[in-house]
């Protein structure tokens, strides 16, 4: 069974405030071992499990969002629709869609696996650095999104073009062009000629 907040909660010693924990895992993405979030991601970083979702209206428009201004990692900049980390034993598909649903209030459709891609992306704000075999997903949001004001600051729709001038002006996450770029033949296949991707 997945280690979740509620369970890890039950088992938290007196009421203590309980760790989230992450996959560890070697260069090939097998499981290794488990650390916590923090840990996992003060310099140099551990190698763990993370996933990327790319969600598009039927105009072949992106969903973006800016992450809030409280989160300890990369507050306030704007990244791909939703990332995180699995729980430990939680499959990568699974993690996405409940994020998903946590964070914009939506449940996507026709997702899809748009494979993996490793990278090392320090972020040079907070000193802490992404250390990530990530599992890409691309998929439709066919509702108005309804964020959590602690996990999303804003969204927008875009397409290409204009993703392109916003990423040009306005301060995105160290991850997203890698994740991006990983997950265009995918979003091809998905949207068609829809949205310039």
């Amino acid at each position: 069974m997945p280690t979740t907040p509620a369970t890890a909660a039950n088992s938290a010693p007196n009421g203590a405030a309980p760790s989230i924990m992450l996959e560890l895992v070697d260069e090939d993405g097998t499981t290794i071992g488990t650390a916590e979030k923090l840990s996992a991601h003060r310099a140099p970083g551990r190698l763990h499990r993370a996933f990327s979702v790319f969600l598009f209206d039927e105009e072949g428009r992106l969903l973006l969002q800016r992450r809030a201004l409280g989160k300890y990692h990369s507050p306030g900049v704007w990244s791909n629709t939703c990332c995180g980390h699995p729980y430990p034993g939680e499959a990568p598909f699974t993690a996405a869609a409940r994020r998903v649903s946590e964070e914009l209030g939506v449940s996507p459709s026709l997702m899809a696996e748009a494979g993996t891609v490793r990278y090392n992306h320090p972020d040079p704000v907070s000193g802490l650095v992404e250390q990530e075999f990530n599992h890409l997903f691309v998929g439709m949001v066919q509702a108005p999104p309804r964020p959590d004001p602690d996990e999303v600051g804003e969204t927008a729709f875009v397409t290409a073009r204009e993703l392109a001038e916003r990423h040009a002006s306005a301060p995105f996450s160290a991850w997203f062009m890698t994740v991006l770029d990983a997950a265009r033949p995918a979003i091809r296949e998905l949207t068609g000629t829809a949205g310039g991707w």
